[in-house]
């Protein structure tokens, strides 16, 4: 790439400016690591060891098992799993074969899955018993011919194993041969484990991850094989002490979502590390994980880390084992990172990037100057710009708000047999991201806001997350979101929606005063409603959109 950035001085010694990407795929990647730690358990599933040799034989296996299903290269297989071992197997084993991995969330509705299920054009789909009814449902409006069951008990270890044949009779006893359904454990022991050729090539397609869904349309996000490859070694640079075959991390984020796909199941891989296995991230069962396995690396999402911080469990643990945090959807408020590093002594980083760019783009540097409320510097080998939020063609200064643009090797190919949707954001190889930020002196980062999430009140620009993070400053408040509501007088004006910290109380005018004293008053919300909850992304990130949408039923928009 050959360029220096003003963000390149704030990266610690030892992390390149520009990498010579490995032209290594992600199959051949595993391939390489059941050779070097044969021995080294990929994956821990409750205590369950899968070593990266075992892990190597069972991908090899489902890929004959998925040939033996008809499937060729350039086929699409979708999957909507949890955090269990078989979703590893089945990506993998899909791109060894040269096929195409679709990924899916197992709590959409019917709705939402017959439209990602079509759209992505799979053939065949690897899911959850309990999913079964909801598939079979949606297997007539789709090209789905097959499918492929898991049970949430196949690996894991003696006793809980015994459970499966029980459960297995009861669910499929209306199961009938011919009915296009098998199951994965059944294919597995069914078919040769040795080598199979890989089949994935570097410029194809691999992936498709979905954007959205919850509401509208959702897209396919096209990642390539060098998409996925070349951002886990972006990742893998940034952590420049770290140790191949030592490591491990806990698998919080959903490998549906990108951020659980490369940065844990894909990033573990690479450097045949250990992941720790989380299908369900409720705080006790992360809690009983922390406890009995002592991961050296924790992401989460702010609400994550806030949730586990108000639990005596996790605050009373001796947590040294920790060498790292993750974080990512939003930045972490300086209480919550100084809190984190007094009860463990580890380090952490704010991760941003969408979907789009694989979806690793910016982080703060690992040991280095975290900047609260900043996510950071670029990646090596990345380049960053921002530009006039009009037209997209006026580059800002420092310090100055505009659209955040990437380009790099880690951008996506496209949305799936949508060009038009493409070329709306992808302009002579820069990613027109959407969000709002800015960079500072030292190239670090600010995320201002959603582009589509600004609110013109009066004319004024009002960004709904300068709002929020102020309110989750206060010491009663544990989540903050604002919106724009219709208003009579200024068109529209903003709306908080406030969830308070575990036994306090909190009335609406203390809260506006607290944002009054910080907060030029056009952009002081005149309402505030206070919830139980908030609505969350599968990662735990607070979803805007859908409080709009819950304003919208109540008659405010």
């Amino acid at each position: 790439m050959g360029f220096e950035r003003i963000w390149h001085k704030s990266y610690p010694q030892g992390v390149p400016r520009e990498i010579v990407f490995d032209r290594t795929t992600m199959p051949e990647a595993l391939e390489r690591s059941s050779r070097r730690f044969p021995d080294t358990p990929a994956l821990n599933y409750m205590g369950r060891l899968i070593t990266y040799e075992e892990l190597n034989r069972m991908v090899n296996a489902f890929a004959r098992a998925l040939m033996g299903l008809g499937v060729k290269k350039g086929d699409t297989v979708a999957m909507l799993l949890p955090n269990i071992p078989q979703v590893v197997i089945a990506n993998y084993a899909t791109w060894r074969i040269g096929a195409v991995a679709a990924q899916n969330n197992p709590l959409y509705t019917e709705r939402e899955l017959t439209h990602q299920l079509d759209d992505s054009d799979a053939t065949i789909l690897v899911t959850l018993d309990l999913l079964l009814p909801r598939a079979l449902a949606v297997k007539p409006k789709t090209k789905i011919r097959h499918i492929v069951i898991c049970h949430i008990n196949d690996y894991l270890p003696f006793p809980k194993k015994q459970l499966f044949p029980l459960v297995k009779r009861k669910m499929y006893r209306k199961v009938k041969p011919g009915d296009g359904v098998s199951l994965f454990v059944d294919l597995v022991e069914a078919n040769d484990d040795s080598p199979v050729p890989n089949h994935a090539a570097w410029e194809e397609l691999g992936t498709l991850i979905y954007t959205g869904g919850t509401t509208g349309v959702s897209k396919g996000v096209m990642l390539t094989h060098a998409n996925m490859s070349c951002n886990v070694q972006q990742l893998r640079a940034w952590f420049y002490d770290i140790e191949d075959g030592k490591e491990s991390i806990l698998g919080i984020f959903p490998f549906f979502h990108s951020a659980g796909f490369t940065g844990i199941q894909n990033f573990t891989v690479w450097g045949g590390g250990t992941d720790v296995l989380v299908p369900r991230p409720e705080p006790g069962v992360i809690i009983e994980l922390l406890k009995k396995f002592r991961p050296g690396f924790m992401p989460g999402v702010p609400t994550i880390f806030i949730g586990l911080l108000n639990d005596e469990r996790f605050r009373k643990m001796d947590l040294r084992f920790i060498k790292g945090f993750i974080a990512g959807a939003a930045p972490l408020s300086v209480e919550t990172i100084n809190e984190l590093k007094r009860i463990t002594g580890g380090d952490l980083i704010n991760v941003y990037g969408l979907t789009e760019t694989s979806p690793m783009g910016t982080a703060s540097p690992w040991k280095g100057d975290i900047k609260p409320g900043t996510v950071g510097v670029p990646f090596p080998s990345t380049d960053l710009k921002i530009v006039d939020v009009e037209t997209g063609t006026v580059e800002m200064k420092t310090g100055e708000a505009g659209e955040i643009c990437f380009k790099g090797p880690q951008v996506m190919k496209g949305y799936y047999k949508r060009p038009d949707e493409t070329e709306k954001v992808l302009r002579d190889g820069w990613l027109y991201t959407g969000d709002i930020g800015f960079l500072d002196e030292d190239g670090y980062l600010t995320i201002v806001d959603r582009k589509k999430d600004m609110i013109v009140a009066s004319g004024y620009n009002i960004f709904p997350q300068e709002i929020d993070e102020i309110l989750m400053s206060h010491p009663k408040v544990m989540e903050a979101c604002t919106i724009g509501v219709p208003d009579s007088y200024r068109g529209v004006a903003p709306k908080a929606f406030v969830v308070l910290k575990p036994g306090v109380t909190a009335e609406r005018e203390e809260l506006i005063a607290f944002l009054k004293e910080r907060l030029a008053a056009y952009k002081v919300p005149k309402e505030i409603e206070f919830m139980d909850e908030l609505p969350k992304s599968a990662v735990g990130k607070i979803l805007r959109k859908e409080l709009r949408e819950l304003e919208k039923k109540k008659g405010g928009a």
